[in-house]
């Protein structure tokens, strides 16, 4: 499992797409928080906090996720070396598991220099350091599941076709169903008592934004990552 996790990062930043995936998600973020005047920026808000970053995260990583995962089997599929690959003396779960941790690691690798905006909001705090340590450590932690989650959705996505394109679209429009789409049926009170929002993702992740971490959160994610690697192994075995 190991070399298939070193052999995702390897194959990743062989090319320039993977820094520029990791650059864009960088640029993208800071342009909206210090640049672009709204309700976004942080220079505008007044408040030394850092919500405005953890509210806008996680729907430029419904696209930068699954740019990271579209080509884990897809590619494999295309160039016909998903069956030499089955044939190594390692289990299927293995392979999933390989794929799978090696574009989660990638993805925190782009989350790790967003820190500097913590530095940045706690030097800019009146009295200097007046941060919420507490809500931000626990958005972070959120935003980690979330993309354990995103990630799973992206693997799934990869090894149903052999077209990295398609694998990203679908991955996409299984990752806005899952964080927003429970939400906006759950608006229109279509199935009465049901509570649809705790199936969504968006309501666990902003609980956990809140600095209190619930296991009721914990389970949900563990349970969205571990369904779709399940199913991307069911895939894989039937192809």
């Amino acid at each position: 499992m190991l070399a298939i996790l070193k052999k995702e990062i390897n194959t990743f930043f062989a090319s320039p797409i993977g820094y520029l995936v990791i650059a864009l998600f960088l640029v993208l973020n800071s342009l909206f928080l210090w640049v672009f005047t709204g309700e976004f920026n942080i220079l505008n808000n007044g408040y030394a906090d850092l919500s405005a970053f953890f509210l806008l995260a996680p729907w430029i990583l419904i696209f930068l996720v699954p740019a990271v995962t579209m080509r884990s089997f897809s590619d494999e599929k295309k160039q016909g070396t998903l069956e030499l690959l089955l044939t190594k003396p390692i289990s299927l779960l293995q392979i999933v598991l390989g794929k799978y941790f090696g574009a989660f690691l990638l993805i925190i690798m782009a989350l790790v220099p967003t820190l500097l905006y913590v530095y940045t909001v706690s030097k800019l705090g009146n009295p200097e350091g007046n941060l919420d340590v507490g809500s931000t450590l626990g958005s972070y932690f959120g935003l980690l599941f979330l993309v354990a989650s995103y990630t799973a959705i992206g693997v799934f996505a990869s090894s149903i076709t052999d077209n990295q394109i398609v694998a990203f679209i679908i991955a996409i429009f299984i990752c806005f169903i899952f964080y927003f789409g429970f939400d906006g049926i759950a608006s229109y009170n279509l199935l009465g008592s049901l509570d649809l929002e705790s199936f969504g993702m968006s309501s666990h992740y902003k609980s956990m934004s809140r600095g209190v971490i619930d296991t009721r959160d914990l389970i949900y994610f563990i349970s969205v990552s571990a369904f779709f690697i399940a199913m991307t192994k069911l895939n894989i075995k039937k192809s």
